[in-house]
C-alpha cells in the first residue's frame, strides 16, 4: 500500500505563497505521473496541477500563472509552489497519481487558508 505524506499548508494572507510537498512510498515512483488535487468545503476534489514522468506540467485555468509543480524522483516528492494566493484557494490539498489518482488510500492532506 502507497503511503502519501503532504506538507507545508497554513495560513496566509491573500497574495501570499507557500510550498507544498508531498512523499510518497511508491516503489518505481518515477514511473508514475503525478499530481496535486484539492477540495475545498462542500466541493469535489478537482485536479489542480499534474506532472508527467518526464517533467511536462500542466495547470487548472484556475490556478495558471500562480502555482507551479515540480518532483525530485531520487526523494520520491513532488512539490507545489503556490504564489498571489486567493482565498478561492483556501482548500486541503492532497497528492496522488494523475491525472486519475491509482492509489487507494488517500494521505491527509495539507490544509490551506488565504485569508486577511
Amino acid at each position: 500500500q502507497v503511503q502519501l505524506v503532504e506538507s507545508g499548508g497554513g495560513l496566509v494572507q491573500p497574495g501570499g505563497s507557500l510550498r507544498l510537498s508531498c512523499a510518497a512510498s511508491a516503489s518505481m515512483f518515477s514511473l508514475y505521473a503525478m499530481g496535486w488535487y484539492r477540495q475545498a468545503p462542500g466541493k469535489q476534489r478537482e485536479l489542480v496541477a499534474s506532472i508527467t514522468t518526464f517533467g511536462r506540467t500542466d495547470y487548472g485555468d484556475s490556478v495558471k500563472g500562480r502555482f507551479s509543480i515540480s518532483r525530485d524522483n531520487g526523494k520520491k516528492m513532488i512539490y507545489l509552489e503556490m504564489n498571489s494566493l486567493k482565498p478561492e484557494d483556501t482548500a486541503v490539498y492532497y497528492c496522488n497519481t494523475a491525472p486519475a489518482p491509482q492509489w487507494e488510500n488517500w494521505g491527509q492532506g495539507t490544509q490551506v487558508t488565504v485569508s486577511s
